[in-house]
């Protein structure tokens, strides 16, 4: 990407935990007010009747907005519910075994850290996006995706790449020119207006 790139597209994720009789009308506010490309379902259980309920209630939502629907590491349960594809949070590993249970059309995205080699490895396995993060803060082991990782990939790499995890103003603002797509989730959800807080991310509050 140049200092021209077009700005970066919007990658939402669900909180870990939700009310099914509330936040489905609280997303469709959110991806009404903006331009989403991808929605992930993103919950902390795994309770397969829990995360078939929520899959169903945001499905109807996306879809009505024309966002496609990924799912968390659930490779047999995007299957078998019909959603668009999976994000792995295992880098490269998982990759080719869920492009072969979902097929060519699924959208299949790899969560690889701060690890370029993690990444590479999932292009080649043929992952449809990878995503690096977290980018700011002391989420997991307190190691950051630097701008340079994105920077980088951006120049050399042709599979599009996700910057996630402590998203904030300066942040988007930093990694705008050299990712392809921000994903944002926890940063709005715990707000009492997503949709404020998702514009203010973007400077455009």
């Amino acid at each position: 990407m140049t200092d021209t790139a077009a700005a970066p597209q919007l990658y939402l994720v669900t909180p870990p935990e939700f009310d099914l009789g509330s936040f489905p009308a609280q997303l469709a506010r959110v991806l009404e007010g903006e331009e989403i490309a991808c929605l992930r379902l993103s919950l902390a259980t795994r309770d397969e009747d829990r995360l078939t309920r929520a899959a169903d209630a945001v499905r109807e939502v996306a879809h009505a907005a024309e966002v496609a629907l990924v799912i968390d590491t659930h490779v047999v349960l995007a299957d078998r519910l019909g959603l668009d594809g999976v994000h792995l949070l295992d880098g490269a590993r998982s990759v080719r075994a869920a492009r072969k249970t979902l097929g060519a059309d699924a959208i299949v995205g790899a969560f690889c850290g701060q690890s370029r080699h993690d990444g590479m490895n999932a292009g080649e396995a043929g992952a449809d996006y990878v995503s690096f993060g977290p980018v700011s803060g002391v989420l997991g082991d307190g190691a950051l995706a630097e701008r340079a990782l994105f920077e980088w990939w951006s120049e050399m790499i042709e599979v599009p790449v996700v910057a996630e995890g402590g998203l904030t103003a300066e942040a988007v603002a930093e990694l705008s020119q050299v990712t392809d797509f921000l994903s944002v989730g926890e940063e709005i959800w715990q707000a009492e207006d997503p949709l404020a807080a998702l514009r203010g991310l973007l400077g455009r509050g």
